[in-house]
């Protein structure tokens, strides 16, 4: 039984296996015939085209929006020093006894567009310095959002803790600045640059252009300011709580423009007006003071830049009123202020290194309403350094510094200092 079963089947195999072949005989017969017929002319519409698929939108993260860089900078300032009692509070903490190795500043910048309109921008110092024996405390530098009014930006308002409007100087980088420290007659004005407030700031697009590209070419610009600044901010500087409820008054008008060589050149006005409470932290006992402790605070500043394309200069002066501790009555008084520097410097690239030797004169005679009892200040210095771009992450600074301050207070009195002092700081850029 079963072999009749397995002929069936095989018997059926070769009756379809015969069928098919059959058939293919056929089709290969019949498309031969059809090749050799004439074919009617048909204008036939030719196939639509298959659309393209859509592209994916990407989803933009919230971290495609931002962006982290900083710098830090370790100094040693005390090689080949005369004079040990030659410091200066505001500049550098660690000038002078007791002095060495120091961080001086440790920036994180957060910064990023969270909107067509909204520019935000974030930097805390990790290496902040509340005294001469007190390091490496973090505290906000920067916290503020820019909102602007047009598609161009070019008209905007800064809400938040920023640079006042006062001072090139004030407003260049510590990261792009060449002397080590900002003068002492424009940076006496704000202690860190910096307050909380409101600023409206308005620039052409082809000037906000200019002032990225002074930056971004290593020219030491100050970076976007705008060429016109309006703003009210607290008046008792960064960190600090407002004291009065007088909020001071700023303003300042700057044009860079191009040579026919190439050179670039800036010159600017600026001003700010309002009243300073000199608080209990910065008095001594014994003092002599307004019962309010009240004083006048106000400055006009003028600044002439000649930006380094190979040869350049910075040069700023500023006069004005402000507290300022009085010896002979052991008091602290309104009284005048005035003082400005002149920063002359060269611009050599040497392959892929850059290298900026400087020379700086500055002077200043006048309080400091940052220091204790506003102290009184007459000084003359001169800083010869050079700047040395290693790589764009590594720099190298020198500076010989020849020094004459006399700064007094109700306990410091009849201090005149004299000396030198070379300085030295490794820069890392990141």
């Amino acid at each position: 039984m079963k072999n009749f079963y397995l002929k069936q089947i095989c018997y059926l195999a070769i009756v379809l296996l015969s069928c098919q072949t059959l058939s293919a005989q056929t089709e290969s017969h019949q498309a031969m015939v059809d090749s050799l017929a004439p074919k009617p002319k048909i204008n036939t519409p030719a196939p639509p085209a298959t659309p393209a698929a859509p592209a994916t939108a990407h989803a933009k993260k919230w971290y495609d929006a931002f962006s982290i860089r900083g710098y830090a900078q370790v100094r040693y300032n005390r090689l080949f020093e005369t004079n040990s009692k030659l410091k200066c509070d505001q500049c550098d903490k660690s000038i002078g006894e007791n002095g060495g190795f120091f961080i001086r500043r440790a920036r994180i910048i957060f910064s990023g567009n969270v909107h067509d309109r909204v520019f935000f921008y974030i930097q805390p110092d990790l290496a902040s310095a509340p005294s001469s024996t007190t390091n490496n405390f973090a505290q906000i530098r920067d916290l503020y959002f820019d909102v602007a009014l047009d598609n161009k930006k070019e008209y905007r308002f800064r809400i938040g803790q920023s640079k006042v409007p006062f001072g090139f100087e004030n407003m260049q980088s510590s990261q792009n600045r060449l002397p080590l420290d900002r003068a002492d007659p424009t940076n006496s004005a704000l202690s860190n640059e910096r307050d909380l407030g409101l600023t409206f700031y308005y620039a052409p697009a082809k000037m906000r252009e200019l002032f990225a590209k002074l930056v971004n070419d290593g020219l030491k610009g100050t970076g976007d300011y705008g060429m016109i600044g309006l703003g009210a901010y607290n008046g008792q500087t960064a960190n600090k709580a407002e004291s009065n409820n007088q909020p001071h008054l700023v303003a300042r008008l700057t044009y860079p423009f191009e040579l026919a060589n190439g050179q670039i050149m800036e010159a600017s006005i600026q001003g700010y007006k309002g009243k300073y409470n000199l608080n209990a932290d910065l008095r001594n006992v014994g003092v002599r003071l307004p019962a309010n402790a009240e004083f006048i605070d106000e400055r006009f500043a003028t600044t002439f830049v000649l930006y380094p394309k190979p040869f350049g200069i910075f040069a700023e002066f500023n006069s004005g009123l402000g507290p300022e501790f009085d010896k002979a009555t052991d008091s602290i008084q309104v009284k005048k202020l005035q003082g400005g520097y002149l920063t002359a410097t060269y611009r050599a690239v040497v392959g892929n290194q850059v290298v900026m030797p400087y020379l700086r004169y500055q002077w200043y005679r006048g309080g400091k309403k940052h220091e204790v009892d506003a102290r009184s200040y007459d000084l003359k210095e001169w800083e010869l350094g050079v700047e040395w771009q290693v790589y764009k992450n590594f720099e190298l600074t020198a500076a010989y510094t020849i020094s004459e301050r006399r700064f007094e207070d109700f306990k410091l009195q009849e201090n005149l200092q004299r000396g030198s002092l070379m300085r030295l700081q490794a820069q890392l850029n990141f």
